[in-house]
């Protein structure tokens, strides 16, 4: 479990000795598991986010990064990909591509991990803040 720490400390001025006080407060299992799913849907959104900036400058494919990238979070984005058509900008060298699927990935699962954090909240019995 995580643990957290907090100190206070008060000083008086008559050259009194200063007076310190700590306090430990464990994170509850399901404020941990809420934790860790947020880190998840953080590592997520970065990824994706990587893809949508990747595929509006028209990144080449040949890259071994982009490729990786893409790969990687197309599995992600799969569930989305026909809900809207990409806007293709053709330039000289590259095409931009405008992928709404993606930002559409990006606001579901952040939906969906916010209720899965709540729902374990109210299962586990603790206070709603």
């Amino acid at each position: 479990m995580a643990e957290f720490n907090k100190e206070t400390v008060t000083t008086r001025e008559n050259n009194n000795p200063t007076e310190s006080a700590s306090s430990k407060r464990e994170a509850t299992g399901s404020q941990t598991v809420g934790y860790v799913v947020y880190f998840l849907l953080g590592a997520l959104e970065i990824l994706l986010a990587f893809r949508f900036v990747l595929k509006l400058l028209g990144a080449s494919h040949s890259s071994g990064f982009v490729d990786f990238i893409y790969n990687l979070s197309g599995i992600f984005v799969f569930p989305f990909e026909q809900i809207f058509r990409s806007g293709v900008g053709e330039g000289v060298e590259t095409a931009a591509v405008l992928e709404p699927s993606t930002i559409i990935a990006m606001i579901v699962y952040a939906v969906v991990a916010w209720g899965v954090v709540k729902l374990i909240k109210i299962m586990s019995g603790e206070k709603q803040e």
